[in-house]
């Protein structure tokens, strides 16, 4: 069974390669319709879903890892202050629609409203910087504020899911007049826990993580050395999977003490075929646990989530823009900002896993339905406003 869908899988990347298409969106389908073969044919035994539970898992730590791992904090800290006013908006105009959206206008309780609202802030750049790459603008000032942004979204919306995770099973078992000392002592312990752990993972990656990647790679040739890292990356989400956060947040931590070593990413080259080889199960996982009795329902909503996913980025981005270099790149770079991918799915599915009274089935569909339609939609709109005269009268 595993490697039938690892044989698709390849199939799926190679033919959407051809295409503007991301491979996620193919995955995010294999895995919906196994779902469906399976309601009819019942081929899928426990001990199936205990291994790709667990192939998901890995596929969700290769992910985030590698999110990390491309992060350029260093980089980041040197442009902050051009990209945080883009940041800072985006963050809260993304998250206000969001919950406003799926509070006001859908009706879910709050608490999935929350959840909807933090995974509207995050975003998958890898979707548009593929275009920008291609178009040869991705090292202009806006193709590197756009890495810039995404990049602080990526981070902002990780801290958020923790943050959102840690107080709401806490919220679920309370009553409102307790709430808030409830949510202060939890917060504390949390942001306790974090500088606790955020300091470890400093220490080890300013004192001990190049000397230890520069004697394996003296030791043994590639891919040893990358493999090494892996493990020790494991090493450090299962510490923060021990302290109460998730593996997701762990893999991102563990990507971040590997970043800040050229060395170390590059050999970002050997952790390629794990990372190609393991990631689309992470999405076939989410296209597993979509029900199929409620995509009626997904479909409608996901709709409305779509069209103000799309509003929310361009306004959050296009308003600042706007201001600081005219409508071509308000629109350019609002448009580059559209697409919901990894760190939305990560946190709709961190959702889901705490059932129905955190995110519902239907809730949860609805924003798989947003995450696919971003992530077609968006590349061919940003390429053809690359390619286009719109741009020239603006400096690039």
């Amino acid at each position: 069974m595993v490697g039938s869908v690892i044989f698709l899988v390849m199939l799926i990347k190679s033919g959407l390669d051809r295409t503007s298409v991301p491979s996620l969106v193919g995955f995010l389908i294999l895995g919906f319709f196994i779902r469906l073969a399976d309601d009819y044919l019942g081929f899928f035994t426990i001990g199936c879903e205990e291994i790709f539970g667990f192939l998901a898992q890995i596929g969700l730590f290769t992910l985030l890892f590698r999110v990390g791992l491309e992060s350029n904090l260093r980089g980041l800290l040197g442009q902050l202050r051009r990209a945080s006013v883009i940041w800072i908006a985006n963050v809260i105009i993304t998250g206000l629609i969001g919950f406003a959206t799926a509070f006001y206008m859908l009706h879910y309780h709050w608490v999935a409203s929350l959840v909807i609202a933090t995974a509207f802030t995050a975003t998958s750049v890898g979707i548009s910087v593929a275009v920008w790459e291609e178009s040869g603008m991705l090292n202009t000032p806006r193709g590197e504020l756009l890495v810039d942004v995404a990049e602080m979204d990526d981070i902002s919306a990780v801290v958020l899911m923790a943050m959102l995770f840690a107080v709401l099973p806490s919220l679920k078992s309370g009553s409102p007049p307790d709430w808030l000392p409830m949510i202060s002592s939890v917060l504390g312990l949390f942001l306790i826990k974090l500088i606790g752990f955020g300091t470890l993972c400093f220490l080890f990656s300013r004192y001990a993580e190049k000397g230890l990647t520069h004697f394996f790679r003296n030791l043994e040739p590639p891919p040893d050395p990358m493999l090494v890292v892996v493990a020790i990356g494991l090493m450090i989400a299962a510490l923060a999977d021990l302290l109460g956060f998730s593996l997701a947040i762990g893999a991102f931590f563990a990507g971040l003490v590997f970043s800040r070593d050229p060395d170390s990413v590059k050999m970002e080259s050997s952790f390629l075929p794990l990372y190609e080889l393991l990631s689309p199960f992470f999405f076939i996982g989410i296209g597993l646990a979509l029900d199929p009795a409620v995509m009626d329902t997904a479909l409608g909503m996901g709709g409305i989530l779509l069209v103000m996913a799309i509003l929310s980025k361009l306004i959050a981005n296009g308003v600042p823009m706007f201001l600081m270099g005219g409508i071509a790149g308000a629109l350019l770079i609002g448009t580059s900002m559209v697409p919901r991918a990894e760190i939305a799915m990560v946190i709709m599915h961190k959702g889901l896993s705490l059932g129905e009274w955190a995110v519902p089935s239907h809730a949860y569909a609805a924003m798989v339905v947003v995450s696919a339609a971003t992530c077609i939609l968006s590349p061919p709109v940003v390429r053809s406003l690359l390619n286009s005269r719109f741009l020239d009268g603006e400096a690039r």
